[in-house]
């Protein structure tokens, strides 16, 4: 799939922008057919750009996104402003007492003294190319594709990214492809390029499909 006659670049994606390649993702392909018909078009899901947003994203790791929504709720209401400054004034006993494990007290430890080190200045990362701003976050520790992937396409609002090892992305294709099997990282980032370069919007339907699907079963239960 090509966008002829566009370069993207570094433009973000924004509602129109992303209405407008719903239709192109369903025109193309009927899975982002059916979820379009069915679920409309996705909210955009965009974050501020900088550190809190980073490391909400590093909260997010591994865990169900509620769980990470209320450690973070929990140290907004501690510090006020989230800051590398602040959050390096607490101890490791009140980071747990807010819901940190160990890994990653360590790892909000180290993008905090990254920041005010200099070694990682999110103020440029507007500037590059997609492929180094992950080279810049990932030299980081507990920065990896996944979280680099997420601060790109939620908080720079690039419009072709396809973050790697996201389950629910993964058992979303399942069910709608009606597979037997799911996919591996790698067999899904290899089947996604066929939605260049539109990554981005396909992982939002995705994720609308996948949370639309977790509502009904919710409700069903109930």
């Amino acid at each position: 799939m090509n966008a002829k006659g566009t370069d993207n670049g570094f433009k973000p994606l924004n509602k129109r922008s992303l209405a407008a390649a719903c239709h192109s993702l369903a025109a193309a392909d009927p899975i982002f057919d059916h979820v379009h018909k069915t679920s409309g078009t996705p909210p955009l899901w965009d974050r501020p750009t900088g550190f809190s947003t980073l490391l909400y994203i590093i909260l997010e790791q591994q865990v169900s996104l509620a769980s990470a929504k209320a450690c973070f709720d929990k140290l907004s209401a501690h510090l006020g402003e989230v800051t590398p400054n602040r959050l390096l004034a607490l101890n490791d006993a009140e980071l747990k007492k807010i819901g940190f494990s160990r890994q990653k007290t360590a790892y909000a430890r180290h993008l905090s003294e990254a920041i005010l080190d200099k070694r990682l200045d999110l103020n440029s990362l507007h500037a590059l190319p997609d492929a180094e701003v992950k080279a810049e976050l990932i030299k980081l520790k507990g920065i990896g594709e996944w979280t680099s992937d997420i601060y790109l396409l939620m908080a720079l609002l690039r419009p072709d990214i396809m973050p790697k090892g996201d389950i629910a992305l993964h058992a979303a294709y399942q069910k709608l492809s009606g597979s037997d099997k799911r996919p591996s990282s790698e067999e899904f980032i290899a089947m996604a390029e066929k939605w260049k370069p539109f990554r981005s919007t396909a992982a939002r339907l995705l994720w609308h499909f996948y949370l639309s699907e977790r509502r009904i079963n919710a409700e069903a239960r109930a």
